[in-house]
């Protein structure tokens, strides 16, 4: 481990709260580890992060109340889940890179991962669809037009067989991708580049792979409540869609788009300060990867935007700004956005891209959810006026 992931027994101490000789018994009941410090010191260091858990373990048995609270926002995990790690600024499906899945892999191949646990499972079924090539004039619409029609028509809910399930859930993702525009057979990538009319099916495919999940995201989770209740996957899907729709989730490859727009007519000076929110620009920084979205990086790498040393256009004067102003780096929606732009896709292009390759994601939690068993149902804290009279 790195030098600065360790501190001396007065900073553990500290940071736990507890005298030097409390810090030494929890070593010793085995609750806390240290190793001796580098150089001929007798003194012992203690790794950050163990302090850390360490620390949060004790808050939540004083206070589990707060805790559950607190791991509703960007907080602890609330539930185990084998789908998608998010550590040291990478993200992993299954334990395997998806970076590194969007350069080699289909987006039918991940889908069977996350569904099946592997690729060599032999890849999902998603049937041929019979629409008209060409993007609707409002693809969210569309998508959920399609999945609530789906739904009235589908008898497959989550306790089917688990044949008939992932039967269904090939049909219904098919079913969206048709919706979105997409016609023919083959790949779902090359289906959507075709309808769509562009020259673009490897970034599309690789767009799809970097979205097709991101642990509990507000989409994902609520796909797992209505998963809970033994719904069709179609109407997992649409409650999903629904949530993804909202400005501060999948609406945000949307306001980056406008802000580009804007960048290009007045500059990213200007432009910047009209999209400021709470000191934020949309489409960068994202909690979960201090050092960068490495879905977004991905993205304008291939479309030879470097963020580390990007080129011209829009795109790279706004990286730059916020990059030097305000320390944030391009997200996965920028990245959305700017494959949009660059590859001349319908209007809401990137939108699409997101609810098509998160929907196999979204299918995912709800298989595991179903193989939990049990309701979602979490409590409340009533913070109301107390009981009165009838």
């Amino acid at each position: 481990m790195a030098a600065e992931t360790f501190i001396d027994a007065p900073a553990a101490a500290a940071r736990l709260g507890v005298s030097r000789r409390t810090l030494y018994a929890y070593v010793s009941r085995g609750l806390l580890v240290s190793e001796p410090g580098p150089g001929p010191s007798r003194a012992r260091r203690y790794p950050r992060a163990a302090v850390e858990e360490l620390r949060t373990r004790r808050e939540r048995r004083r206070h589990p109340e707060s805790a559950a609270r607190g791991s509703l926002h960007w907080g602890l995990p609330v539930l185990d889940s084998g789908l998608t790690l998010i550590q040291d600024g990478r993200l992993y499906y299954r334990g395997r890179d998806a970076v590194g899945l969007s350069r080699t892999a289909r987006f039918e191949e991940v889908a069977a991962l996350l569904w099946m646990g592997s690729e060599a499972a032999g890849r999902a079924t998603f049937p041929a669809g019979r629409g008209r090539a060409g993007a609707p004039a409002d693809v969210a619409s569309a998508l959920a037009r399609h999945l609530a029609a789906a739904a009235e028509r589908s008898l497959v809910t989550l306790s089917s067989p688990p044949p008939a399930v992932l039967a269904a859930a090939g049909r219904a993702v098919a079913g969206m991708f048709t919706a979105a525009g997409a016609t023919g057979a083959g790949p779902l990538a090359e289906r959507l580049a075709r309808g769509w009319g562009v020259d673009a099916a490897g970034d599309l495919e690789a767009a799809l792979v970097l979205t097709a999940d991101h642990e509990l995201n507000v989409s994902s989770f609520t796909a797992r409540c209505v998963a809970s209740a033994d719904a069709r996957i179609e109407q997992v899907l649409l409650g999903a869609l629904c949530a993804l729709r909202g400005r501060r989730h999948g609406g945000v490859p949307e306001r980056v788009e406008a802000l580009l727009a804007d960048v290009a007519r007045s500059g990213a000076g200007p432009a910047a300060e009209r999209a400021m929110t709470d000191g934020r620009l949309p489409g960068f920084g994202h909690p979960l990867y201090p050092d960068g979205d490495p879905r977004g990086a991905e993205l304008l790498r291939r479309l030879g935007l470097d963020p580390g040393e990007p080129g011209g256009g829009a795109e790279a004067e706004l990286v730059v700004l916020a990059r030097d102003q305000l320390g944030q780096r391009p997200t996965l929606d920028f990245g959305l956005a700017a494959l949009a732009r660059a590859r001349s896709l319908p209007p809401g292009g990137a939108f699409g891209l997101f609810a098509l390759g998160r929907s196999v994601g979204w299918v995912a939690h709800a298989l595991e959810t179903w193989d939990d068993g049990r309701l979602i149902r979490p409590r409340a804290r009533y913070t109301g006026p107390p009981p009165g009279p009838a």
